[in-house]
């Protein structure tokens, strides 16, 4: 079913220009409301750094958009252009529209090249984009982190993506891309849209540059972020997705986890063994391997049983270490099952057509899945997490990791039942057409539903999904969800609804501690709820690399600062230099964990002298950069500044770093250079043109606005760097434990700057409440050149002291200041 395009252009929405929290606003003047438009003059009360908001939709609003309750909208003020950086500009015949500069006159955003296609099952808009662009986002992916723009789709269709390929399709959708022009101002484009999509980057035959979207569905809802520093536009992005969690201090600890540990023994035995090797570990994770028979909430009684498991959890939380539970979203569909029994009598599930809930297959066998929409699925996930998860007689685990919620199901488009086989999990129905969804009449009380008469299998347009068609391996598209939306619509959006709907059961759990839900599937806006990794990627060194750019995509374009990818990979057999080169990689990125699948060979850092070697020193730097990287987690969820970014970032100006995708900024201070050739021990690396601290031997750096070779470099290092201007706070001293770093007494590195000045922050707090605020210090640092002050608010109690300031770069080398200087109170000293 097509929507007519006059109609579309005759109900053409209103365009809005929302604000941020320090907007005061705008008055309106000269209104005119014809049936066609509404037109008004909003003038600015005061500056502001603006976003524009365009939505093209139906006008009996049939087609779907993304519910409220899964990602809520920010709220928007309608305006005029003519006080704001964005301008939008309306072509009525043929329809186009463009989003200029205002200060500039660039032309950010172009649809004049195509026409705008709107029909039920196949939307097109193409935008044009300068000569030679630098596009960057759109994940989640594994290529290249700034996008080929020659021949180039991006598919966005959540699926199980095992060795996560090149140029496909992996387990997020996020339909948002940064574009930064040679004049050092970027803007961000975000469709919210959580519809199956190919977005194609191309030339035209005449040399033109475009980016086209071509979705299956939905509607055009466009959010334009004016940046034009590109930090801006991340945290202008932050603000339309939502901020993202604030993680618990301890989740920034080594993690070690493996599929296939083959019961509660062995992985005892892992802890003893870190703890003889003296590698710290801060938590441990149980894959599914502890489930009886692959089920959730359940343990197997002789390979992990209760008393032992409890056993276990005690002892690590005696140690003041943590522990981890996966959960996977297919129920095993047996009324024996008693997690089962309950989700059925509160309707938890989803249906198909004949009020049966929909299976398919999972690890258990034959599953069933949860309908997030469904008024009792959140009590009923709720009450078997408490349940299970009790701490007096249950599993007291720390957080939650939820997977396979793209959701992959092992059953393809087509999943018959074998006559020779007596699997119970092999589904019944002969075709997907079987299990049509129960249809609902759409009427005026229940607007965004989807067009109906669509084929939810086969639309017109197929994307390029790399299982194939859209029902390949996942649930079937045509499934409603309680809210008689379909599935075709939502898919996207499941993973981060499990997320979601787990976090909240973590509240109930503990409601005033901060919960921490680790996810695979996300969407748009899942650093509201969850933590993510990068899934199933190989024992290479090609993923060893792609880990830095999946990374940078998502803590600096993505609005998910706590994220990582499996250390020393999870497919295949870790190399033993590879491995070591990874425990440095891993330590400086958010989220820090060794996982490998069952079919690999066991890669404890352990396994390995080398290894152990490495993991032992890059542990103990990361330990006493704790608070630095605690404070960037803190910050970005407060106003979405990235923990994590690429260079050009620092130096928009420096087209020397528009294409670096093997370096990065960890926080504001320090800049990273992993070895990342094969078996290297060799890295070139580019230094910007600016002041430089090496930070092993604080010495200033010589070669800024160049590459630098650094050659024999040893496995136990890294090629680290303090950027001039800042000021790194860090333990004096390391720990086992991120509880006993928290004990140990802090430095000050001031690393002056060309102007001779610094600056920087420190946040504490005890690191797992909820709700801090009055028991928090958020404390900034600052240095003139002669003096150092600290000032801000001081309301976390602590005996922890500043021991010493180390000042570099001076004439003579580093000064040392010693103190001690308490941080209950504002301090400074001067030279």
């Amino acid at each position: 079913m097509a929507v007519l395009l006059t109609l579309l252009l005759f109900f053409f929405s209103t365009v809005v220009f929302g604000q941020t929290s320090d907007c005061p606003g705008y008055e309106a003047t000269n209104v005119l409301d014809g049936d066609s438009y509404l037109i008004a003059d909003l003038s600015l009360i005061g500056k502001c750094n603006t976003r524009l908001h365009v939505l093209i939709s139906d006008a009996d609003n049939h087609v779907f958009q993304v519910q409220e309750q899964v990602l809520p909208r920010p709220k928007s003020h309608n305006s005029t252009s003519g006080n704001t950086e964005l301008k939008f500009n309306l072509t009525r015949n043929p329809f186009s529209f463009s989003v200029t500069r205002a200060s500039t006159g660039d032309v950010l955003f172009d649809t004049s090249g195509a026409a705008l296609i709107f029909e039920s099952q196949y939307l097109r808009l193409r935008t044009s984009l300068p000569q030679n662009p630098n596009i960057y986002g759109l994940g989640e992916h594994s290529d290249d982190f700034r996008l080929p723009t020659n021949g180039y789709t991006r598919t966005l269709w959540n699926a199980e993506s095992p060795m996560i390929p090149t140029h496909f399709n992996l387990y997020g959708a996020h339909p948002v891309y940064f574009d930064h022009r040679t004049s050092g101002f970027t803007h961000g484009v975000f469709l919210l849209s959580s519809s199956g999509m190919d977005i194609r980057l191309d030339q035209t035959d005449a040399g033109q540059n475009y980016l086209e979207y071509n979705t299956i569905g939905g509607v055009f809802d466009f959010y334009f972020l004016a940046g034009p520093e590109p930090v801006a536009v991340s945290k202008q992005y932050a603000e339309v997705v939502g901020l993202p969690a604030f993680v618990p201090y301890w989740t920034l600890g080594f993690h070690q986890c493996k599929y296939g540990w083959p019961d509660i023994d062995h992985v005892n035995q892992v802890i003893a063994n870190y703890s003889a090797v003296d590698v710290p570990l801060e938590t441990m994770w149980g894959d599914i391997d502890y489930m009886q028979d692959h089920r959730d909430f359940s343990l197997d009684p002789s390979r992990y049983p209760l008393d032992k498991v409890r056993a276990m959890v005690s002892s690590l939380h005696n140690n003041q270490q943590h522990y981890m539970h996966i959960l996977d979203p297919g129920i095993r569909n047996l009324d024996s099952y008693a997690t089962y029994k309950r989700g059925a009598e509160k309707g938890a599930f989803l249906r198909a057509d004949d009020g049966s809930f929909y299976r398919g297959r999972q690890w258990p066998g034959e599953v069933v899945w949860p309908d997030w929409f469904a008024p009792g699925t959140q009590d009923w996930w709720t009450s078997e997490i408490r349940n299970f998860y009790d701490s007096s007689s249950g599993v007291d685990v720390d957080g939650l990791w939820v997977d396979m919620n793209e959701a992959s199901n092992m059953c393809d488009t087509n999943c018959v039942k074998s006559s020779s086989s007596s699997d119970s999990y092999i589904q019944t129905w002969t075709s997907r057409e079987d299990i049509v969804a129960p249809k609902k009449r759409h009427d005026s009380a229940d607007p965004f539903l989807g067009l109906p008469n669509r084929d939810l299998f086969n639309p017109v347009y197929r994307i390029a999904n790399h299982h194939g068609d859209i029902s390949a391996f996942t649930l079937f598209t045509n499934v409603s969800n309680a809210d008689s939306t379909k599935q075709y619509d939502t898919h996207n959006m499941y993973g981060t609804m499990m997320a979601a709907a787990t976090r909240n059961a973590l509240l109930s759990r503990n409601p005033n501690k901060r919960p921490f839900v680790l996810t695979r599937s996300t969407f748009s806006g899942a650093g509201r709820v969850a933590a993510h990794w990068f899934g199933d990627n190989a024992s290479t060194w090609d993923h060893y690399r792609t880990a830095i750019r999946q990374m940078l995509s998502f803590t600096a374009l993505h609005g998910m600062p706590f994220v990582g990818s499996d250390v020393c990979g999870f497919n295949g057999i870790a190399q033993e230099k590879m491995c070591a080169r990874w425990a440095w990689l891993g330590a400086f990125q958010p989220f820090y964990r060794n996982h490998a699948d069952i079919s690999a060979p066991d890669q404890e850092f352990y396994r390995w002298q080398s290894v152990a070697d490495a993991a032992r020193r890059a542990i103990d730097v990361r330990y006493r950069l704790l608070d630095y990287m605690y404070t960037s987690q803190w910050r970005a969820s407060v106003d979405g500044t990235p923990v994590a970014s690429p260079l050009w970032f620092k130096y928009p100006r420096d087209q020397n770093t528009f294409g670096i995708q093997t370096q990065w900024f960890l926080g504001d201070a320090l800049l990273v250079s992993p070895v990342v050739d094969d078996d290297s021990d060799s890295v070139n690396f580019y230094m910007p043109d600016d002041v430089f601290y090496d930070f092993w031997t604080l010495e200033k750096n010589k070669y800024s606005g160049m590459m630098h070779r650094a050659d024999n470099v040893p496995l136990d290092t890294i090629p680290l760097h303090i950027r001039g201007g800042t000021i790194l706070p860090m333990r004096v001293k390391s720990a086992k434990t991120t509880a006993e770093v928290r004990n140990q007494n802090f430095t000050l590195i001031v690393a002056p700057g060309r102007d001779g000045t610094a600056k920087g922050e420190l946040f504490l707090d005890d690191g797992i409440s909820l709700d801090s605020e009055g028991r928090c210090s958020e404390i900034m640092f600052t240095w003139d050149g002669k003096a150092l002050e600290a000032n801000g608010t001081f309301g976390f109690d602590t005996s922890v002291v500043v021991e010493s300031v180390l000042v570099l770069g001076g004439d003579n080398g580093t000064r040392e200041e010693k103190g001690p200087w308490g941080l209950m109170g504002a301090f400074g000293f001067h030279l």
